[in-house]
């Protein structure tokens, strides 16, 4: 399991702690018991566990970044994959900023990178 203090990556996300969350942003939804923090097209997605003192939002004018909040006990960022998995991350309470990896595609568009 990996620990860490102010920056983190597993995979193709980058978690960054920050002071405050922006204004601009939603409260995400928790799919099946778990806050997806960066979904994967093979269904290898990378996942915290839905509690009382966590929270994910999402931005409102970016989909590449999503905010955490860890408010109490720390949580962990698994990775859904039997093989080759990113290691766990621990995180520690406070707020972050997750920045999804980014890709251009043949037009010249940058987009979420296909996992």
């Amino acid at each position: 399991m990996k620990e860490f203090n102010n920056v983190a990556r597993q995979g193709d996300m980058l978690i960054v702690r920050i002071e405050d969350l922006p204004n601009d942003i939603v409260e995400a939804k928790p799919v099946k018991g778990e806050y997806i923090v960066t979904h994967s097209e093979t269904g290898h997605n990378h996942v915290v566990k839905e509690r009382e003192d966590v929270k994910m939002y999402e931005s409102s004018n970016d989909n590449l970044v999503a905010y955490l909040v860890v408010e109490e006990f720390e949580a962990l960022l698994e990775h859904h994959r039997a093989y080759k998995q990113h290691e766990t991350i621990k995180v520690k309470p406070g707020k972050y900023r997750v920045h999804r990896q980014r890709e251009e595609d043949v037009f010249g568009e940058i987009r979420r990178a296909i996992d």
